[in-house]
């Protein structure tokens, strides 16, 4: 039972992102995406901050923490500087539709990887029985993400990079909340996500990131604080899910739960709808409800 509310949360945590990508682009829109990134991780920094001291005395926010070696602090917040390039390349070069359906390969990719080797600290998992039929299913899945989309060129190869460092940030920051705990964690995050944020911002975009923040004030004050907000609940729930269940599978249900709502908004705000990605990510799920009947049968 447990193992499934894991799932659950995994699922919504994708939902959420979706939400999130959607008002940091209307933040973006307004000022600049370099804006949008830097503001997302101050209000990540603020909000965490707020939290941990309210709650300085909840061991559920505060657990003991446990020494570790200082490369495992200071770096997942980078990831998130190389994905948004990464996203920003694909996406612009090869449409929505082949840039998810190559993040969502890559991320499943790299959680098979992580549950093989076990790398970062993750629990080895063994791939035999019912849950080769289920990751077949996926595999489905997945190709039915890209028979509906553009024709697939080089910017296939970005998107499916962004999927792995995607993976591989929740991994880093879920080994991290493993030995301080998941605000912990999420905190460290942000903070080396605003360093990172600022050196890319000011090096390669600082005439736009400039001209970013004169137009700030135009922005709602919803608009530009929703994007953090939501991030910090997508950081803590990943670092709290990621060691508890298959990577593969936590990578799969964000997906699912980030494309079917991408699916919805893009139909309510855009009056769009791409029928692959909702067959693909129906069968994919389909796959995984599978492997959660062989755990439930144990």
């Amino acid at each position: 039972m447990k193992s499934s509310l894991y799932y659950i949360i995994s699922f919504i945590t994708g939902a959420v992102i979706s939400i999130m990508v959607t008002f940091n682009t209307e933040a973006g829109r307004i000022t600049s995406s370099e804006v949008s990134l830097i503001v997302n991780q101050i209000v990540g920094i603020i909000t965490l901050e707020a939290i941990m001291l309210l709650a300085r005395k909840n061991e559920v926010v505060n657990p003991p923490r446990k020494a570790v070696k200082w490369t495992r602090h200071y770096f997942g917040g980078l990831f998130g500087v190389a994905i948004i390039s990464l996203n920003y390349i694909s996406v612009t070069g090869a449409g929505a539709t082949i840039a998810m359906a190559g993040a969502v390969f890559g991320q499943s990719l790299s959680g098979l990887i992580f549950d093989l080797t076990g790398a970062l600290g993750m629990k080895k998992e063994s791939i035999k029985g019912k849950r080769i039929v289920s990751l077949i299913i996926c595999a489905i899945g997945i190709i039915i993400y890209f028979v509906g989309g553009e024709s697939i060129n080089f910017y296939i190869f970005p998107s499916i990079l962004a999927g792995v460092l995607t993976m591989i940030q929740m991994v880093y920051n879920s080994s991290l909340a493993k030995a301080k705990g998941a605000f912990y964690s999420a905190r460290m995050n942000v903070i080396s996500g605003l360093f990172g944020a600022l050196v890319y911002s000011f090096l390669f975009f600082s005439e736009s990131t400039v001209q970013g923040f004169k137009a700030l004030a135009s922005a709602s004050f919803l608009t530009m604080i929703m994007g953090g907000l939501l991030a910090c609940i997508v950081v803590v729930n990943t670092n709290i899910v990621i060691p508890k269940i298959p990577a593969v599978y936590s990578a799969l249900l964000l997906s699912s739960g980030q494309i079917l709502t991408a699916l919805l908004i893009d139909y309510i705000l855009y009056d769009t709808f791409t029928p692959s990605l909702l067959y693909g990510t129906l069968v994919t799920i389909a796959g995984i409800l599978l492997s959660m009947e062989k755990k439930a049968n144990r």
